[in-house]
């Protein structure tokens, strides 16, 4: 690994090039925060969809075009005189010690459950008082992981469930809701309790510790892979997809899920 001298040198090479781009380069010179947005929530799940997969070679790239777009929004700013990459690492650095007392002041927590406690708490002296707990939760937040990040800021000033147990009585309780409206027909309602009921599984995840947003994309990419199987097959026997019956794709999904198990057990020898 490299020397923290090494670190700051390759950081500034980063700055140095992006300030000649900003005067030279036709494209760069005309950016600005509201045409970076779009690329900059692509670069995020780029990121996003590298750790997913564990691929650390992308990992490292899409971290790299995330510290891009930080840089170029702090260059943006110290051309306007609002501020700079210092201003922007610095301000970080002052949060990262207000919210450790634990590490930089008297504060005892030597959990990460009591470190997360005081956070929130933390994080409310900073806003003076002015703002409400959930205010926190970014409007454009994709809707799962919202929900989960309200569940947890609510969990964090103590409203939560005493034993968790207690969350599978109210995800029954919202399914059953549910199913009853939709034997009714009435689509307004059954939208209504199918929000009630997602939300509630989200939570059920939360308490056991589970992250809901990497669990449904994990089985997005395993339906993925299954599905291209059966796909695979149609193709070498000339067949279109909806020429098969039923039963011939249900055969396909088991000969991957079979297939998945197999190469499973085999990486753990």
């Amino acid at each position: 690994m490299h020397t923290k001298e090494e670190k700051l040198e390759a950081f500034g090479r980063l700055l140095d090039v992006l300030d000649t781009l900003r005067v030279e380069c036709p494209w760069d010179r005309k950016q600005t925060n509201e045409s970076l947005r779009p690329n900059t929530i692509e670069e995020t799940f780029e990121l996003c969809d590298a750790l997913i997969k564990s691929d650390k070679k992308n990992i490292c790239k899409e971290l790299g075009d995330v510290l891009l777009h930080v840089c170029f929004y702090s260059l943006i700013g110290s051309e306007t005189g609002d501020f700079d990459i210092a201003d922007v690492c610095n301000m970080e650095t002052d949060k990262l010690i207000f919210r450790h007392p634990h590490i930089y002041g008297q504060v005892k927590a030597d959990t990460a459950a009591q470190v997360c406690e005081n956070w929130e708490q933390l994080k409310l002296k900073e806003k003076d008082g002015n703002k409400r707990v959930l205010s926190g939760v970014p409007d454009a937040l994709p809707s799962l992981i919202k929900a989960y990040r309200i569940q947890d800021k609510a969990r964090n000033v103590g409203f939560d469930w005493e034993d968790k147990g207690d969350v599978w009585k109210k995800v029954r309780e919202e399914l059953n809701e549910l199913e009853a409206e939709l034997h009714k027909g009435d689509k307004e309602k059954s939208t209504e309790e199918l929000g009630d009921f997602l939300f509630s599984v989200i939570n059920a995840a939360r308490l056991y510790h589970l992250n809901p947003d990497n669990a449904l994309e994990h089985t997005n990419q395993k339906f993925i892979r299954r599905f291209n199987y059966i796909e695979d097959h149609s193709i070498k026997s000339g067949k279109n997809l909806t020429d098969m019956t039923l039963a011939e794709m249900d055969q396909l999904w088991n000969e991957a899920k079979s297939l998945e198990n197999t190469n499973e057990k085999d990486s753990k020898l």
